[in-house]
């Protein structure tokens, strides 16, 4: 039986399985969940080498590869801590007097704390 061209090596799927959590249903979630991730991180890294050297218009990352714009697009950054916080606090509406209350779940408060504590004193 060949391989498909898109097949983790060993080496690979045995550090997933280190690092995979203890036997169960989450084990099996997580292993899948990375073998998926790095599949789709392979394809999209034949994509950006099959686009080749056509030029395009320089981008932010003073890259003029057209792939660097297929991986910008297709694998975005995550917002930054400071960025998370601020569109906590930015989402919130202003109160109409000093008297109300601005109310905050847990993981949002979480999220504004770790960003506080990024910050130097």
């Amino acid at each position: 039986m060949t391989d498909h061209p898109i097949t983790p090596p060993p080496e690979l799927v045995q550090q997933w399985l280190n690092a995979a959590p203890p036997l169960g249903l989450g084990r099996e979630k997580w292993i899948t969940t990375e073998a998926a991730r790095w599949g789709a991180d392979q394809e999209l890294e034949a994509c950006c080498e099959w686009l080749g050297d056509a030029p395009v218009v320089y981008n932010d990352n003073g890259d003029l590869h057209p792939g660097s714009y297929l991986r910008d697009a297709r694998r975005p950054k995550p917002p930054s801590l400071k960025e998370q916080a601020l569109k906590i606090l930015e989402e919130k509406p202003e109160p109409d007097d000093m008297k109300e209350l601005i109310v905050f779940d847990t993981a949002q408060v979480e999220i504004i704390r770790r960003a506080l504590k990024q910050l130097d004193d």
